[in-house]
Formats: structure tokens, C-alpha cells, sequence
């Protein structure tokens, strides 16, 4: 079964505060731990009291806990593969037990729900082994279509919709695919599609819709995401990334064209552009084929 979020992502206004730094994700005891990405695992062990595996991705790594482990430090896993089974204990859980599942990129801690590799609304998934060959095969398509520059699971290209409005007037200066990251130097997934605009250039909404995030993030800087509901047929959020700051808040409606703030270079940025990303049905698509 898949383990709903009972408590997300809240990182601290400062990185000494207190917050939560990873996302908790409800599910029995017992229940199997499926690693979120392809990696190496780190760590796979006893931890103050809790049982905690780190996969190591490269660029980032993710956190598991408390899960008592079945695989070994040095260990090569896949998308989907068993890294143990989740055990009780973990402290504020409203759930018969908790799986927190945490996310980082050097020093800093990210959203896991914004995990790349996962680009179907990402969620670590705790489910049956027999669902483990499934995933394996659901995880390969992706990076086939991540290759392609086609953005759903099955690699079907998006589907365009009516009255779109780029939320920027600039030249494409990095597309939607696979690149190496100019400020980590890896080669991953451009889960967007990169607009050159110079900083303060105003950000418009695409469509309207519901503003459904307004956070500061360590790696997309001041982002915001918006619930554009139905759109010819098909669910739409679009995220509006490494901004200036933002005028609208969480919870607000927005119109066709409003303002939402200005672009700017925050987060890992290499100067002032935006980067523009959007779902489809809950998959990632490439935005620039949406108009």
C-alpha cells in the first residue's frame, strides 16, 4: 500500500532552528522500505536508538528511518529495491508507525517530495515485495523518457492546453532532459525547462489557479507551485522557481497574467533566470510543450 504523508516538509527559517527536515510518511509496522532512487548505500545501522539507512545518490542522498535494514553499507540498489522493514518508534507519529524519509544535497536538507528521479509526484512508497519488479520496470520507463525529453512515466509526450501565458518573456537558455548541473556537476535530470530574464523582470501566472506553495528552498530558491486545476481535459501544477520573492501567498486564487513576483537568482542558480516546471495527471512534464 503506499504510506500517505502525515507530516511534510517544514525546514527551519534558519539552519539552527528547529523544523522538520524530511517528511513523515504513515504505514504498519513491519511494512517494507523501497528505496526512492538508484544509489549506494552509506549507512545501515543503529542510530541514537533507531535504525537508519542512507542511500547515497551522488549529488544528494536520502534518509530512511527507523527501518531495520537488510542491506549493507556498500550495497548497490535500485529505484524500488527492499532496504528493510519499518519499525515503531518514531516520535510523534499518529499512525500505527512512521517512515521519515529525508532528503539532502550537501549540507542542505530538501523537499524528498521533490525528488527528481521521481517525477510522478514523488512519494517513497511502502509497499508489498511482489510490487518491487513493478516499480523496477515503472522507474526504467521514466529514465527512458527523462532521455527523450518526454515527460509522463510512459514517455507520451504532454498534452498541449489553450490560453497558456509564458510567465516570462526570454529565450530558452537550457531545456527540459538530461544535462550536467552547472553548479554540482552531475549529470541528472533538468526537471525544467531554464527562461534568461534579467532579476526583477516581473513573473506572471501561466493560468489561473490556486497558489498552493510559497517556500524558500535550498536548491530552487523562492519557488511557488500552482494548482490550475482541469486544463482541457487534464490536472496542472505549474512551479515558478529561483524568483526574486513572490507578492502572493500560499492559499491565494491567482488570474491569467497576475503578477507573482520578480525573477531573480536564488537557491543553486548561476544568475538571474526562471525555471519554469509543471505536472500533468501528477507526472512532470517538459513546459515548454505545453503552448
Amino acid at each position: 500500500m503506499s504510506g500517505p504523508v502525515v507530516r511534510p516538509f517544514a525546514p527551519p527559517p534558519e539552519p539552527w532552528l528547529a523544523g522538520h527536515r524530511g517528511v513523515d510518511l504513515a504505514a504498519e509496522v513491519g511494512a517494507p522500505v523501497l528505496a526512492a532512487a538508484a544509489g549506494t548505500v552509506t549507512y545501515a545501522s543503529t542510530l541514537a536508538g533507531r535504525g537508519v539507512v542512507v542511500i547515497d545518490h551522488g549529488a544528494t542522498r536520502t534518509t530512511y528511518e527507523p527501518v531495520q535494514a537488510t542491506v549493507r553499507i556498500g550495497q548497490l540498489v535500485a529505484t524500488g529495491d527492499v532496504l528493510g522493514t519499518l519499525q515503531a518508534g518514531h516520535q510523534g507519529c499518529p499512525a500505527a508507525a512512521c517512515l521519515h524519509w529525508g532528503l539532502r544535497e550537501g549540507v542542505d536538507y530538501l523537499d524528498p517530495m521533490l525528488l527528481p528521479a521521481l517525477p510522478s509526484g514523488p512519494m517513497t512508497r511502502l509497499v508489498g515485495s511482489e510490487e518491487v519488479t513493478a516499480a523496477r520496470r515503472e522507474a526504467a520507463a521514466r529514465a527512458l523518457a527523462a532521455a527523450a525529453g518526454a515527460a509522463a512515466p510512459g514517455g507520451t509526450a504532454p498534452t498541449r492546453v489553450g490560453g497558456w501565458l509564458p510567465p516570462v518573456s526570454g529565450p530558452v537558455t537550457s531545456p527540459f532532459g538530461m544535462r550536467v548541473h552547472p553548479v554540482t556537476g552531475v549529470r541528472k535530470l533538468h526537471d525544467g525547462v531554464d527562461y534568461g530574464a534579467s532579476c526583477g523582470v516581473p513573473l506572471r501566472a501561466p493560468l489561473p489557479g490556486t497558489v498552493i506553495e510559497v517556500v524558500r528552498h535550498p536548491a530552487y530558491g523562492w519557488r511557488i507551485r500552482i494548482d490550475h486545476g482541469m486544463v482541457d481535459g487534464h490536472r496542472l501544477i505549474t512551479s515558478l522557481n529561483h524568483a526574486r520573492g513572490y507578492s502572493v501567498h500560499t492559499g491565494e486564487t491567482v488570474q491569467r497574467g497576475q503578477t507573482l513576483g520578480a525573477v531573480g537568482s536564488t537557491g543553486l542558480s548561476t544568475g538571474c533566470h526562471l525555471h519554469l516546471m509543471a505536472w500533468q495527471d501528477g507526472a512532470l512534464v517538459d513546459p515548454s510543450r505545453l503552448a
